[in-house]
């Protein structure tokens, strides 16, 4: 698995594009150009199998950026990318804004992943229930001797409503239940791993790609946990898959794009970014 410690303080993923992409004597060199918007969980393993698509097919140029898959989803549906990155499935207004725009979004699973809840390396609690997860976010329960640490309050770190991984935590922790007002919402996954690393009493959520234990604690959710093995048995309730949507079925470059992610040698970038690989 890559070193993620880097990844952990990177600048927000949301506000950085990243142009993968070689290098040549001229432009025109570069016959075809992929456009990939969206999760910032993705990210990881969208730019390292970018990158060794690219050198495989040096006639083709891919790029790569954040932002959310709310916004992956909308840049879809605009007709401004070819593939939109996305850690939820679309939605049924989305799906009915594409069509009406002539856009047909066709679902690609590329991986598999889980949100593990996160907390201070110092932090002594080791695991949450569900129910007490969904009443710290409603701010029902505010400190942390109350789940078993120290006498400190908590300091609730979520997501803006753009991520697809605030979406998924919205329907298996929340289930309804309105997120409190004095949560801090960070915009995106490096920036939530740093936002918790550098803060004793927070508490947040990533994905099991962004969890890295020499920079923050995860935390068990009813007793198991978040590991490749029981994202992809889904023994733990935060289990998910990742999604690449298309407007129809891919075609050209496109095609031989998500071939190579879904392949062994594409799903070897999955497993080495730590997200859990389909194969």
């Amino acid at each position: 698995m890559r070193d993620k410690r880097k990844r952990g303080f990177a600048p927000c993923a949301a506000a950085v594009f990243f142009l993968l992409a070689a290098v040549f004597a001229g432009a025109s060199y570069a016959a075809s150009e992929i456009t990939i918007n969206g999760s910032t969980t993705i990210l990881p393993f969208a730019h390292s199998t970018a990158e060794a698509f690219m050198k495989l097919n040096p006639k083709v140029r891919i790029s790569v950026s954040g932002g959310g898959s709310g916004n992956g989803a909308k840049a879809l549906i605009d007709g401004m990318i070819r593939i939109a990155a996305m850690s939820r499935e679309m939605k049924e207004d989305e799906i009915a804004k594409a069509k009406a725009r002539g856009v047909n979004p066709v679902k690609h699973v590329v991986a598999v992943d889980c949100i593990v809840p996160i907390v201070h390396r110092t932090n002594p609690v080791n695991n949450l229930t569900a129910g007490q997860l969904r009443a710290i976010y409603a701010g029902e329960i505010t400190n942390w001797r109350e789940v078993g640490g120290e006498d400190k309050k908590i300091a609730v770190l979520g997501r803006d409503t753009s991520s697809g991984t605030f979406e998924v935590w919205e329907e298996k922790i929340m289930k309804g239940a309105y997120v409190t007002p004095r949560a801090l919402i960070v915009a995106s996954s490096g920036a939530m791993v740093q936002s918790v690393a550098n803060n004793p009493m927070a508490i947040g959520y990533d994905s099991l790609g962004y969890v890295n234990p020499s920079l923050l604690k995860p935390l068990s959710v009813n007793g198991v946990k978040g590991t490749p093995e029981t994202a992809r048995a889904k023994k733990i309730i935060t289990s998910r898959p990742l999604f690449m949507y298309t407007n129809g079925e891919p075609k050209g470059d496109v095609k031989k794009y998500l071939d190579f992610l879904l392949s062994a040698d594409g799903q070897k970038y999955v497993t080495q970014e730590g997200f859990v690989s389909l194969r």
